[in-house]
Formats: structure tokens, C-alpha cells, sequence
């Protein structure tokens, strides 16, 4: 779908993106959950039916309709993306082929091939202890360090409150996950401007960076923005 890049370094640029199904997560409050929750394991108890929500396409199609968007920036979401990266390769040497900016976002649980490496950048996202999943799942260090060697790696957390940046400093000083950038955990405008507020003074004095989630403050809760 074509639409501009919410979240992260890259707020605000003209993008399309490509949303990949299944996860190896299952955090409860998952703002994609038709990505993967076919039981009704997320907080809204709704369970998704994947014969509705994920269409199978051939790579060649899928990049033959990112050309006629014709829009500098491929953003490859989920679900968790890497957990088919080798799949995904033919797409992004294509996409990196024709000119395309790659990025692809991430759990961060899973390392990325050298191959995939190369042709993309990665906003990483550590889930916190308020995803319901255990350490053990949500923070893989081998992962986490081969994204932290990577140039141009961005590490986004989703913060419900300033308690939250006391787990978030944990997770970088253990693990080097740097720049660090902070989004406010939202599911409205009201609710993102809110938590934007409560969190902003903290996250400066910190010195990281806070992004807000630009689809919401425009959009809301809408899909396909």
C-alpha cells in the first residue's frame, strides 16, 4: 500500500509497505494483530482468519505494484519479516536494483542474512516486559548485537509511561541497542498526545530520541494508512 512512513528516523517520507503475515511474537498488545493472531491471543480477544487476511503473491507481482506507486522508500513490515527473510531476498534486489530505499521493521529477535544486510536498513524494535512475552523470547542477544554492528540501525521502543525508560535503559545497557528511539504506545489521538506529552521532558533528558506515530495523528486507528 502506499503511504508515508509513521514512525522513526524516517517520520514523514513518501513510502510504500509491504506487510508480511506471521510472527514469532505474540505480544498482546500488537497493533497489527490480523498479521498472525488466529486464536485470539492479543488483547482484543478477536481472533483473525488467515484465509481473509494474507494473500500469497508471487515477488515479481508485488514488485511490479511498488513500481507503480512509484515512491523512493519500500518499508517491509509485519508480522515479523525476517522470519521469511530468505524469501524476501529476490524482492529486495530487485527493489534495491531499481533505485528503492529498503527499510524493514523488526522484533529484533531474529539476525538478518549478510545477503538481506546489505540491501536494507532495520528499525528494530525490543519488545518490553508489558508485551506479556518472556525475556527469553523478546531479547535474543545474538540478534540484537549483529543489528547493533549494522550502520544505519535504528532502535525503537514502545512506551506506555516514563516507568517504561527505566526498562528501556536496562535493555540498551546490556545490549548496545543504539540510537535509541522512544514511541509513544497508542492507539488514538487522544491517547498519542497524551503519552507524547508525558514522556517527551524524560526522553530528551535522556538524550534519546522520540518519535510519534504520524498515521495515528492523522489517520487513527484506521487500516491501510
Amino acid at each position: 500500500m502506499r503511504a508515508v512512513q509513521g514512525e522513526g528516523p524516517s517520520l514523514g517520507r513518501r513510502c510504500a509497505f509491504v506487510r508480511l503475515g506471521g510472527c514469532n511474537l505474540g505480544c498482546t498488545w500488537c497493533d497489527t494483530p490480523y498479521t498472525w493472531d488466529w486464536k485470539g491471543d492479543g488483547d482484543s480477544g478477536r481472533a483473525y482468519d488467515p484465509r481473509q487476511e494474507l494473500h500469497a503473491m508471487p515477488w515479481q507481482a508485488v514488485a511490479e505494484q511498488l513500481r507503480a506507486y512509484s515512491v523512493p522508500l519500500v518499508v517491509v513490515s509485519g508480522g515479523e519479516p525476517l522470519s521469511q527473510q530468505n524469501r524476501l531476498l529476490p524482492l529486495l534486489r530487485e527493489l534495491a536494483g531499481t533505485g528503492h530505499g529498503i527499510e524493514i521493521e523488526t522484533n529484533g529477535t531474529v539476525a538478518p542474512l549478510p545477503e538481506v544486510a546489505a540491501l536494507a536498513r532495520f528499525n528494530v524494535s525490543p519488545k518490553l516486559a508489558h508485551s506479556g512475552e518472556p525475556e527469553a523470547r523478546r531479547l535474543v542477544p545474538e540478534a540484537l548485537a549483529a543489528f547493533a554492528r549494522l550502520p544505519g540501525t535504528a532502535f525503537k521502543f514502545v512506551c506506555r509511561d516514563v516507568d517504561d525508560l527505566d526498562e528501556v535503559a536496562d535493555v540498551v545497557g546490556r545490549f548496545g541497542t543504539r540510537p535509541v528511539w522512544i514511541m509513544p504506545a497508542a492507539r488514538s489521538r487522544e491517547e498519542l498526545a497524551h503519552n507524547l506529552e508525558a514522556l517527551g521532558d524524560e526522553v530528551i533528558g535522556r538524550g534519546w530520541n522520540l518519535t510519534t506515530r504520524l498515521h495515528i495523528a492523522v489517520w487513527g486507528d484506521r487500516r491501510g494508512v
